[in-house]
C-alpha cells in the first residue's frame, strides 16, 4: 500500500484529475505519490505543486541548486520522513557530482552535527533551518541576523526560510498519510527510461 488513503490511478482518473496529474508529472514522466495522495481533492494538488515548484525549482532562486535539496534533506532527517529524504538527497547527490562529498554531507546530517561538513553562510542557513522546523516557536531576529552576518542576503534568507517552510508541510503531509515510495521513480532528475538521477 502506496497510502493509507485511497489514491487514484491514471487509468481510473477523470480527464480533469489527468489533467492535473499531468502538470505534476516529473521529468521521468512519473507522478510520485506526494502528488498523488491529493488525487481525491485536485485542488489541493495544484496548490502544492505551484509551492513545491516555486519554493526549489524557480528559476529566480539563487541559493546554488544542490544546497536547496540539502536544506531539503536536512529538514526531513529532523522530521524523520523518508520519503522526502530519499528522493531530495538522490537530487542533492546528482547535483554535487561527488560522491565521496555527498556521502560525507549524508552522515553529518544524520549526526545532526552539519558543521562537520558546513561553515559560514550554509552552516548558518543550516542552523535556521533547524530551529525553525524543531521549535518554531522559539525563533526570534537574532536568527535572521545570524544568517546575514554570515554573509547571507536577505532575498536567498527567504529562500532558506520557503524550502524550510515546504518541507515541514510536505513531510507532515507524507508522514500523516502514510506515504510510502512504492511505485515511485527516485529523484527529481530521473530521465525516461532511467532509474536513478
Amino acid at each position: 500500500m502506496a497510502a493509507w488513503i485511497r489514491m487514484i490511478s491514471d487509468e481510473e482518473a477523470s480527464p480533469e484529475l489527468l489533467k492535473t496529474l499531468d502538470s505534476a508529472r516529473a521529468p521521468s514522466g512519473d507522478v510520485g505519490n506526494v502528488m498523488r495522495v491529493h488525487s481525491l481533492r485536485p485542488h489541493t494538488m495544484v496548490g502544492h505543486q505551484t509551492l513545491y515548484m516555486s519554493a526549489l525549482h524557480d528559476a529566480g532562486n539563487q541559493l546554488p541548486m544542490w544546497f536547496q535539496e540539502v536544506i531539503a534533506s536536512w529538514v526531513s532527517i529532523l522530521n524523520r520522513c523518508d520519503y522526502s529524504l530519499t528522493n531530495h538527497f538522490a537530487n542533492a547527490r546528482h547535483l554535487m557530482g561527488d560522491d565521496n562529498r555527498a556521502d560525507a554531507v549524508l552522515a553529518a546530517l544524520h549526526l545532526h552535527e552539519p558543521e562537520r561538513v558546513f561553515d559560514g553562510a550554509e552552516l548558518a542557513m543550516l542552523r535556521y533551518a533547524g530551529k525553525l522546523t524543531l521549535h518554531p516557536g522559539d525563533m526570534v531576529e537574532a536568527d535572521v541576523i545570524a544568517m546575514r552576518e554570515a554573509g547571507v542576503d536577505d532575498g536567498c534568507i527567504l529562500e532558506a526560510n520557503q524550502i524550510c517552510c515546504y518541507f515541514n508541510y510536505a513531510n507532515r503531509l507524507l508522514n500523516g498519510l502514510g506515504v510510502t515510495l512504492e511505485g515511485d521513480v527516485i529523484g527529481f532528475y530521473v530521465e525516461p527510461g532511467t532509474e536513478e538521477g
